[in-house]
């Protein structure tokens, strides 16, 4: 049986139809934002490429791994604001990196890159430029890489920490 527009419950007549929004369990459906939602699919993308161009940037300005971790970490917490604890605590659906390996790999890669001038004779975070394909590039670039991984892996690490007791609470409250 049809329903025709004139026997739609006044409650439901602007129901969305489809899957439009972000995924994610959320314990209070009240609390669900629309407006946040639709905002986080059009910011999340860019924050990330911001991040991004900080990183790359900072070379030469302020900025660089520690500047764009934390851009990216914030776009992390958006996300996770928006969709709650499945979607935004996770790297998206599709990647499945935990965050204690984003903090280790981060870790590693910035050491090695910060001992790796002692392997040529040269003190400890020396660096130089190296031309790639016409592109001077920094030595450094590799530390601040490794900086804002591990930047990443602890906002990550934090949101799925404090993000879990949060979620928890609000199940509790909400009764059965």
């Amino acid at each position: 049986m049809t329903t025709t527009p004139e026997k739609v419950p006044f409650e439901q007549w602007d129901a969305p139809e489809g899957e439009w929004t972000l995924t994610g369990a959320c314990p209070v459906r009240t609390n669900r934002t629309l407006l946040l939602e639709a905002a986080t699919r059009f910011l999340f993308p860019t924050i990330l490429v911001f991040s991004v161009y900080l990183l790359i940037v900072g070379h030469y300005a302020p900025g660089g791994g520690f500047a764009g971790g934390l851009t990216a970490g914030l776009a992390f917490v958006l996300r996770y604001i928006a969709g709650g604890g499945s979607e935004g605590a996770e790297i998206g659906s599709r990647l499945q990196l935990r965050p204690p390996v984003l903090m280790g790999t981060g870790l590693l890669l910035a050491t090695l890159s910060a001992l790796a001038p002692v392997a040529f004779g040269a003190p400890v975070l020396t660096s130089a430029k190296i031309s790639v394909l016409g592109v001077e590039v920094v030595s450094s670039l590799v530390l601040d890489v490794g900086v804002y991984v591990l930047i990443i892996g602890v906002v990550l690490d934090l949101l799925r920490s404090l993000g879990s007791g949060i979620e928890r609470d609000a199940e509790e409250s909400e009764g059965p």
